[in-house]
């Protein structure tokens, strides 16, 4: 049976989303942040050396990274659900997307929480960082323009690993203005595998109460 190693907080709540869309059996092993530090306990290095969030185990199979566990767990588990078929051109979309989420879209917004930490906020920082934000934000917010979903305007493995930008993007970024980003966010937050799994995964605060 898969088994996700759940952080609060953190990216692994969209792992148990998918799985909640599957409709899969599964377990959950909890691991609570340090409330000094936020960090990760070191109960994760037994799991995986980085002790990162989220990991999976799949029988003798430990897998990291939400873009490798999604795509795992639909390979193997999803039966064609979620994501285009191989070899389409939706399926190279779906790719894209799919890797663009932590590759490039998440990088400015963790510039801006870290460089908030900062004495003076990382003021000289700032204005490159307010103008990535915008560059990917209001890229993601031009391709939903005329649909709901990323991939063919169908939901997919690739939505849910862009979720966790979508929730991020306006408690980081509160003065941009992206409509369709914001819809986006709302539709896959009101879908009840979503709900579902927050339910489970426990006090989630990039969720809709965060709002």
């Amino acid at each position: 049976m898969l088994t996700v190693h759940h952080l609060n907080n953190s990216r692994s709540q969209r792992i148990l989303w998918l799985l909640e869309e599957l409709g899969l059996d599964y377990k959950i092993k909890r691991y609570q942040r340090d409330a000094v530090t936020n960090l990760a306990p070191p109960e994760l290095e037994a799991i995986h050396p980085l002790g990162k969030s989220p990991v999976i185990t799949d029988g003798d199979n430990t897998v990291i990274e939400s873009g490798a566990i999604i795509d795992y767990v639909l390979r193997r588990h999803g039966n064609g659900r979620l994501m285009p078929a191989p070899g389409s051109v939706e399926h190279e979309q779906y790719l894209q997307w799919l890797h663009y989420a932590e590759g490039s879209a998440m990088l400015p917004l963790m510039l801006r929480m870290y460089t908030g930490r900062l004495p003076d906020g990382g003021a000289a920082l700032q204005p490159r960082i307010n103008d990535e934000l915008n560059r990917h934000l209001g890229y993601l917010d031009r391709s939903l323009a005329a649909v709901d979903w990323f991939v063919g305007n169908t939901f997919s493995g690739a939505d849910i690993q862009l979720s966790f930008v979508a929730e991020l993007a306006p408690l980081l970024h509160p003065a941009g203005s992206f409509a369709n980003l914001a819809a986006f966010r709302e539709r896959l937050q009101s879908r009840p595998a979503y709900r579902k799994a927050v339910e489970k995964g426990g006090k989630y605060d990039f969720g809709p109460a965060a709002r």
